[in-house]
């Protein structure tokens, strides 16, 4: 965030009757928003007139759109630097946020036989304060780390960031791709990993790709959007027509080799990967975020000599379940599929009788959801949730259970690395208030290790997480994960921050994050529901809360504040609600549909039109999940919660504030921003509405850990006003 600016005055915008020191009253305050004309823009739904008042501010590149950007910006800062908690907060978090953090290390290169000796490992760490973690390289455990690749060298403000990586199998090479300001645009360069300088190859226009090498270290696999043209918005136009290409090392991109294309399927997406043995690249094709994909592969015969322009081979293309590549032995593959099995299984087909009749299941479905599995020492690492926290074991590749993994608290194992032909594995392991930790299994001895364990100034021990369940309007049983201090008196006077998502069959499983110890120290209770519409039971779970169902998704989290409430944790005067994202629609559908329900909203990068957001970017792709307002039968269920179109005038609104970013090109800021100038006008009483419009980001990922930390303690500040929080100064 930039500094704050002083309040101005600019036309009718004027921030007055802020009170320095204490706590103010809500009705102490006034606030003239910043003009925002209203337009006659009406569009017909299949007979029903919808009016889009605010359409002009779709474009944010104008000149009324950016003065408009500007002058809310200068609101908010006005606002939020005369609060006193949020430089206490601010300092707080730097110190809490001050300490190494590692991601789980990997190997590759060498030729070490069975074992996987010799090569290199290679890890990211952020020291505690830099903008964005920097790649190592290490020759051995023990041996000293050097830089391979530092992403805080790359831009200024640490605005640009590492996105995409792909190692080549001879440990000589990297593929990585850059983002500049939070855009999901990536750049790809290969740099050689001994001198840790970067060739000349350099490509563009590439968007949700990875970089498979093939054996032989010639070139990789990538997947494209065509260049828009100049009359284009690259941030805001539609994404179709991806294409898969191979780009052979030292070549100008013209001269990649095109894999495959289906012109006559626009919105199919691709991507490819190499299996371990180099034989075959395995091509999943997407539709949306539709978890149904098809599944082809091209037969690459001698790795060290790829043939890329073979024949692609249709394996799995009835569209009928989602096929997740797991690994190999020769023509066998094996897939973890949800076909007939929501909460997951894994099964092998022989590419040479593909017949669904020889298919064999390997692991069948359990009473878990089987998130994830990958094979390492020549074993199945499979991943279950159980109730929404993270269950790790191993079996053999015939399906026998071989071990249970023990975990050190209820929580997640966030990522696993290892290869097939590795003696050990690293998994990265986390909770509510267990930090991100990195442990290494050792295959031959069966032993468990901390590999990094981080140290932070917190004492997780006066604090607690507990599992309830709660009934939902329909009666459903929803879990919740709530995080506070111990000895919390039940009697509904502390500040709770209701959190969530609910869709897309993402599950919020239990997570350490630096922000939330802040909200804890400060008396907050974080709590945290299970929403239909995620993936925590398994795809049953997920399609509860999809298309005509997403109702099911806002009952959930309406029935999470109520209980809450009824259990004596909060008040309605004491409740803050947040998300990102489709957790922001979330938020814009709770706050409109129940206002007096909450204190506060903090909706962040939401979609908030469900009625034009599949006309913007990779908007369309939602569609599979949401429904769209081209259909007859779909149009009324999205306009009956559409949060832009649910906003009534004459209506006391939570205090909100509003986050987004003007380079987010895939949840375009004018959700954000018609959300929040039509709330804005509808506003009946004094409780504010605000927008924090960040410059140079996107819609989260790679954001620098300045901004985060700026933006988190601006969103706690105007809680602890919003809430009457008591503003003491936090530990030293």
């Amino acid at each position: 965030m930039p500094p704050v600016p002083a309040p101005t005055l600019r036309g009718a915008l004027i921030l007055t009757d802020i009170l320095l020191g204490a706590v103010p009253s809500l009705a102490a305050q006034t606030i003239r928003y910043p003009p925002a004309r209203t337009a006659d823009v009406v569009d017909d739904y299949h007979g029903t007139k919808v009016h889009d008042p605010y359409r002009w501010l779709e474009d944010p590149d104008s000149a009324e759109t950016r003065r408009w950007i500007e002058q809310q910006n200068e609101l908010t800062a006005a606002y939020l630097a005369q609060i006193p908690a949020r430089e206490w907060t601010l300092q707080r978090l730097k110190k809490l946020w001050n300490y190494p953090k590692y991601g789980a290390p990997f190997r590759k290169g060498g030729r070490g036989g069975r074992g996987g000796r010799g090569g290199r490992y290679f890890f990211f760490k952020n020291d505690g304060l830099q903008n964005q973690s920097v790649l190592y390289k290490q020759a051995s455990l023990s041996s000293e780390p050097e830089v391979l690749l530092d992403p805080n060298l790359l831009s200024q403000d640490g605005t640009v960031a590492v996105s995409t990586l792909g190692v080549s199998e001879d440990g000589r090479l990297l593929a990585y791709g850059t983002s500049a300001s939070g855009s999901d645009w990536e750049e790809f360069h290969v740099r050689d990993i001994a001198t840790a300088r970067d060739l000349d190859d350099h490509l563009r226009w590439i968007k949700f790709s990875g970089a498979s090498w093939t054996h032989d270290g010639a070139g990789f696999f990538y997947s494209r959007y065509p260049e828009p043209p100049p009359t284009d918005k690259a941030l805001t136009g539609l994404n179709r027509f991806q294409k898969l290409y191979y780009h052979r090392l030292g070549r100008d991109q013209t001269e990649d080799i095109l894999v495959y294309e289906r012109p006559d399927q626009p919105d199919w997406g691709f991507s490819a990967d190499v299996t371990d043995d180099g034989h075959y690249a395995v091509l999943h094709v997407w539709l949306g975020t539709d978890r149904r994909n098809r599944v082809y592969y091209l037969d690459l015969e001698d790795p060290q000599h790829p043939r890329v322009t073979g024949q692609v081979v249709r394996l799995l293309d009835d569209f009928d379940a989602s096929y997740g590549f797991v690994g190999n032995d020769g023509p066998l593959f094996y897939f973890l599929t949800d076909l007939d099995a929501p909460r997951k299984r894994v099964i092998a087909i022989d590419t040479r009788h593909p017949e669904r009749s020889r298919w064999r299941e390997i692991i069948p479905q359990g009473d878990d959801v089987l998130e994830t599995v990958q094979i390492i020492h020549d074993a199945f690492v499979a991943n279950y949730l159980h109730d929404a926290h993270s269950q790790l074991r191993l079996l053999a590749l015939d399906g026998r259970l071989l071990k249970s993994l023990e975990l050190p608290a209820l929580g997640s194992v966030v990522s696993i690395s290892g290869e097939r032909r590795n003696d050990e594995m690293f998994y990265a392991f986390t909770s509510f208030l267990y930090p991100t930790t990195i442990f290494r299994y050792d295959f031959k001895t069966g032993e468990t290790s901390v590999f990094k364990a981080p140290e932070i100034d917190f004492d997780p021990s006066g604090y607690e997480t507990t599992q309830v369940f709660y009934p939902s309007k329909d009666g459903t049983r929803v879990p919740m994960f709530i995080t506070h201090r111990k000895g919390l008196k039940l009697d509904g006077s502390n500040p709770t921050y209701l959190y969530g998502y609910g869709g897309f069959n993402i599950s919020l499983t239990p997570s350490f994050s630096v922000s939330i110890l802040a909200w804890l120290e400060m008396g907050g209770v974080y709590a945290v529901p299970n929403l239909r519409g995620g993936g925590e039971y398994g795809e049953e779970w997920h399609q509860a809360g999809m298309h005509e169902k997403k109702q099911n998704v806002f009952d959930d989290f309406i029935a999470a504040a109520e209980y809450l409430i009824a259990a004596g944790y909060t008040s309605p005067g004491k409740l803050a609600i947040g998300g990102g994202s489709n957790g922001g629609l979330l938020v814009g559908a709770a706050m409109t549909q129940r206002p007096e329900l909450f204190a506060a909203a903090l909706p962040a990068v939401g979609v908030m039109d469900m009625l034009r957001f599949h006309r913007f970017t990779i908007g369309w792709a939602w569609v599979t999940e949401y429904g769209s307002a081209d259909s007859a039968s779909q149009f009324p269920y999205l306009y009956a919660y559409s949060p832009y179109h649910r906003i009534r005038p004459g209506t006391c609104y939570p205090a909100t504030l509003v986050t987004t970013a003007d380079h987010d090109d895939r949840v375009v800021p004018g959700h954000s921003f018609k959300f929040t100038a039509a709330l804005q006008a509808a506003q009946a009483c004094a409780k504010p509405v605000l927008i924090q419009i960040e410059t140079k980001a996107g819609h989260g990922a790679g954001k620098p850990t300045t901004k985060i930390i700026e933006e988190q303690a601006d969103r706690w500040a105007f809680l602890v006003r919003t809430l009457g929080m008591v503003a003491k100064p936090l530990p030293p």
